[in-house]
């Protein structure tokens, strides 16, 4: 495996899509909890950790050809995708545009029909760290990502997040940070051609991708369901690894195979 991306576990295909000015080690909580049951991949997307720089306007084409070429190097036809944030849409287009390669799709802590004032939050974040010091739009970001109980508990690990947004491709971050708070229609668009079973997940408390938004996704989606975890935030896969890993095993034993799922329905 490259600096880019990683490969472990024994099992059934997954692959997993972190967010915007992140890298692959979002992942190196959740990961080792899933590993034995799944083949577990993760890469850094374009644009992030040692992945391919974005020059000019990102296109979500461009993050699913990458995610074809993942598949074909792994040997797989088809996995499960887990895509997080950013992440979400990128596996959502993916499901809508190539459903014979998506099995299963699990969308974690993702964005669906912003409201006006939750739109020109997100533009008013993205013209903040087109402008601001680096140092303090990565501190603005913290915040609104983890509990302060877990900041207060883990600070080594917030630091390691934080160290990777520093590291940040400045152009290509602001590139792939436009494509997410413009994003909008991707899901809207890729909704009804989501033929697969679905699990939408966000924490109780996470203002980015809240669970007002999870929920009318998975009512938008053919085969569905909902979970919000309590006193969360942003953060899902480093802070309740555990919870998630746990989610993921319920909705994957509940939907063995391809073209099984219940109709949308919600669990808080």
């Amino acid at each position: 495996m490259s600096a880019q991306r990683r490969r472990s576990g024994r099992g059934e295909p997954l692959v997993l899509l972190h967010g915007v000015g992140l890298d692959h080690t979002l992942w190196d909580d959740l990961a080792p909890l899933l590993e034995p049951d799944f083949d577990v991949l993760r890469y850094d997307l374009l644009g992030h950790g040692a992945a391919p720089a974005l020059r000019g306007k990102a296109d979500i084409q461009d993050f699913i050809a990458q995610l074809d070429q993942e598949l074909d190097d792994a040997g797989w036809g088809g996995a499960s995708v887990l895509g997080y944030s950013m992440g979400g849409l990128i596996a959502g287009a993916y499901a809508a545009a190539r459903p014979r390669r998506v099995n299963r799709l699990v969308l974690l802590s993702t964005v669906f029909r912003r409201t006006d004032d939750e739109t020109a939050a997100v533009r008013a974040r993205l013209e903040a760290a087109a402008t601001q010091d680096t140092q303090a739009a990565a501190k603005v970001s913290l915040a609104r990502w983890f509990t302060p109980a877990f900041q207060a508990r883990r600070p080594e690990r917030v630091a390691q997040v934080e160290r990777r947004l520093l590291e940040n491709d400045r152009d290509s971050f602001l590139a792939a940070y436009a494509l997410f708070a413009n994003g909008d229609s991707i899901l809207a668009q890729a909704a009804p051609d989501i033929a697969c079973p679905v699990l939408v997940m966000t924490g109780e408390h996470d203002v980015g991708s809240n669970p007002r938004m999870t929920r009318e996704l998975a009512r938008a989606l053919p085969k569905a369901c909902a979970r919000v975890a309590p006193e969360q935030r942003h953060m899902l896969p480093v802070e309740e690894p555990a919870s998630v890993a746990a989610a993921i095993r319920s909705f994957f034993q509940a939907h063995c195979t391809q073209g099984q799922g219940a109709p949308a329905q919600t669990h808080t």
